[in-house]
């Protein structure tokens, strides 16, 4: 790997963002106090006082900010143009400032928008709010980065464009029309996203490679209206049954997943890259361990990392039919549902795979009961070459702030945004993040290490600098 050089100086940025690390949190803990929950039509005055916030601090350290409208959330862009360095890339930044619902509250030790630092001793102090690690926690470490810049150098070493949504929890309805409107405003050399984690707390990490996903909800409509059982059981037909059987047939006894053609275009990681993977001190038991398991049950010839990684999935996200409530209630139910998704991997066609599960489910279809697919939509898996200058230079920023090299990873989730930034805009994207497994994103007593807060403010200081050398 080729030394790449600094930009600036760099050791002022990084001693002003170690003196104003108080001042970081408490802008952190302004934006976290907002219940800017998406999802939710009560929060709409929320999600707007989060945009302004987010407008309002970019123009605090020099950017050209503004709040977009949109048909849902606004969006939020700054534009900030480097001076001297006119050669030096021009990079995208994305994040979200939505989050999601708190609920079940009475499960929170701390209430979700009140924002405070704990004691822990797995995790040392960590900042404890919903949104603290996904992703308002995150997208601050690059905002205080900048900052840093700005107060220091009086500049960013290179020019950076920001790019804040307000519907990544929703779906993001909006984000496909905006980057259609504003594609010329919006388009850079490349894109870098912060809402990935690292592999563990004291090892960073580039993500290289992400899952797509496609998703479809089955519905199956057997007798015209809900049936007694007593009185029709047995002769007459049971949409719960038929699904029931339909999905039981997705998966073989060696995980795999039964549907025709399902693994036929899938693109396998090289052999250096499975390489670096085995020699990673992951242990299966102790990933599975975390969440009350112990036995891996995917595609059994295949390793839990090559699993979440590079192999695509086929999982049962819900299930609906017939009496659910208290007691018994004994009907045959007119009609069942069920909801999947597909986890998908390099060189997978959403629309080809919906079709795929499409044929199956209608072989499978008996007489008196008619199907109906209905929610279809879908993006594909992204991945990046890792020898590109931008991840090399990334790389290089944070084996110097870490101590170590950084851990190449892929990602078993789906971030829909960035495979937008390489078809609609043509950008790669470079994928680094601070969260970790266990910052129960999504889920009552979110939290974010101050660790990962104070360092990746860091280590993203340290990036821009080297981006700028390229």
């Amino acid at each position: 790997m080729k030394v790449i050089g600094m930009t600036g100086n760099l050791k002022a940025v990084l001693d002003a963002l170690d003196a104003g690390g108080e001042a970081a949190l408490a802008r952190l803990f302004e934006i976290l106090k907002i219940p800017s929950v998406s999802t939710d039509p009560a929060h709409d005055p929320d999600c707007a006082r989060a945009a302004e916030w987010c407008a309002r601090t970019l123009k605090s350290f020099g950017f050209d900010a503004s709040v977009r409208q949109t048909d849902g959330q606004p969006m939020v862009v700054g534009h900030s143009q480097a001076g001297s360095t006119a050669n030096a890339p021009h990079v995208l930044f994305y994040g979200h400032y939505d989050v999601q619902p708190a609920d079940p509250l009475d499960e929170w030790h701390t209430p979700p928008f009140e924002p405070c630092l704990k004691q822990d001793g797995a995790n040392a102090q960590m900042i404890a709010a919903r949104g603290a690690s996904d992703d308002k926690g995150q997208f601050m470490t690059f905002l205080e980065a900048c900052r840093a810049w700005r107060n220091a150098e009086g500049g960013l070493p290179l020019s950076v464009t920001v790019l804040l949504e307000g519907e990544e929890e929703s779906g993001s309805p909006s984000l496909a029309p905006f980057l259609k409107a504003n594609r010329q405003e919006l388009k850079c050399d490349f894109a870098l996203v912060c809402d990935t984690g690292q592999w563990d707390a004291a090892t960073p990490a580039i993500t290289t490679m992400l899952r797509g996903m496609c998703s479809v909800e089955v519905v199956i409509t057997g007798p015209s209206r809900d049936l007694h059982s007593g009185m029709y059981g047995g002769p007459a037909q049971n949409p719960i049954r038929v699904l029931a059987g339909i999905l039981g047939a997705l998966h073989g006894g060696d995980g795999a997943v039964r549907i025709p053609g399902f693994y036929d275009d899938v693109v396998a990681p090289g052999k250096d890259q499975l390489d670096q993977w085995k020699a990673l001190a992951f242990g299966a038991s102790d990933f599975l361990g975390g969440v009350g398991l112990n036995k891996p049950a995917g595609e059994a010839k295949y390793g839990v990392l090559e699993q979440l990684w590079s192999r695509p999935t086929a999982e049962i996200n819900g299930i609906i039919g017939g009496y659910t409530g208290p007691g018994t209630k004994t009907v045959i139910p007119s009609q069942a549902s069920a909801k999947l998704t597909f986890r998908l991997v390099p060189g997978q066609d959403p629309e080809k795979i919906i079709a795929g599960f499409r044929t199956f489910v209608e072989k499978r279809m008996p007489p008196d009961c008619e199907v109906e697919f209905i929610g279809e939509n879908g993006s594909p898996a992204v991945g990046f070459e890792v020898s590109a200058p931008m991840f090399e230079a990334a790389a290089q920023a944070l084996a110097e702030e870490w101590g170590k090299a950084p851990v190449f990873m892929g990602c078993g989730g789906s971030i829909p945004i960035v495979e937008s930034f390489q078809s609609q805009l043509g950008m790669d994207t470079l994928l680094v993040g601070f969260a970790l497994d266990n910052d129960r994103i999504h889920s009552p007593n979110e939290k974010y290490n101050l660790t990962s807060f104070n360092k990746g403010a860091r280590s993203w200081a340290r990036i821009l600098a080297k981006l700028a050398a390229l």
